[in-house]
């Protein structure tokens, strides 16, 4: 933090406790009032150290990893220790996912160690830490929330949001479900595998979608024939035409010789009857005699 951001947050700290002490010379509404301003100021002042929630977020996860390695009697004062680091740090930096998550992992992990009931303030408290982390990131909480339903025995709100969790894609491995023990009353209903087998077949569907769309894609690339125009390149009936034009010249050519040819005159036809000489032979004497 710089010297004139400390400089500012130092006199707005001294404003509100002159408010303060100026609401204890008041009463009724009007103290409230100054009081409700008076905590405001001190959210601000608290508000926007990114070093020190991030500082106080990292001492309550190291609290809480060492609560987990602990006895449940052992670890009781541990994790109280690391929900107040998760909390502070949330009053400085109010969006601090990661403390709001682990805030409410810690409340959970609490109410075991203390082995209270599933109507016990704790779990309403890791309730609404992970309602906070949703509303920073979208879904982020959801399957933390179906554990909270799955230890009251909601199944509706269970199943709901072990569905948002699995759109929204922060659902855990199978076997780390399965493994939660604040799921335990619920693993053996008929709705809980039911909905487990549902994460199998969607897997299944979505790699063979996956492969489908691999094979489509290695068709696309293969090599095409190509039906583009070229001017440039012969075209296969420009060929073809071609090898049949000496053929064609032939038969042009003889054709125009017929045609240059003089016509043939055609043969008189004589018709020659059987008596033809006869007759000529007769008409022969008669000219002799007539001569004579």
């Amino acid at each position: 933090m710089s010297f004139f951001a400390s400089f500012t947050k130092k006199s707005k700290l001294d404003a509100a406790v002159k408010k303060a002490d100026k609401a204890r010379k008041k009463e009724g509404s009007e103290a409230d009032q100054l009081l409700k301003e008076v905590y405001q100021d001190y959210s601000d002042v608290l508000t926007g150290d990114p070093v020190r929630a991030a500082t106080l977020y990292h001492w309550g996860v190291t609290l809480l990893n060492q609560a987990k390695t602990k006895t449940p009697s052992e670890s009781i004062n541990i994790y109280r220790n690391a929900i107040a680091k998760f909390s502070f740090c949330m009053t400085l930096d109010p969006n601090y996912l990661a403390a709001a998550m682990d805030a409410g992992v810690a409340c959970m992990d609490l109410a075991r160690a203390r082995g209270v009931g599933s109507t016990d303030e704790l779990y309403e408290m890791a309730k609404r830490q992970f309602e906070k982390a949703n509303s920073i990131q979208a879904g982020v909480a959801t399957f933390n929330l179906a554990c909270v339903y799955g230890i009251h025995g909601d199944n509706e709100n269970c199943l709901a949001a072990l569905k948002i969790a699995k759109d929204k894609g922060s659902l855990p491995e199978d076997a780390d479900i399965l493994a939660d023990p604040d799921l335990d009353s619920i693993k053996n209903q008929a709705w809980f595998k039911e909905f487990m087998a549902s994460l199998v077949d969607d897997r299944r569907l979505a790699e063979e979608k996956k492969l489908a769309a691999k094979a489509a894609e290695e068709e696309a690339k293969k090599p095409k024939e190509k039906t583009e125009f070229d001017p440039y390149k012969p075209q296969k009936k420009k060929v073809e035409e071609k090898k049949n034009e000496p053929e064609a010249n032939e038969t042009a050519t003889t054709a125009a010789d017929e045609t240059k040819a003089p016509p043939k005159k055609a043969a008189k036809k004589v018709s020659k009857s059987p008596n033809a000489d006869e007759s000529l032979s007769i008409e022969a004497n008669d000219s002799d005699e007539s001569v004579d």
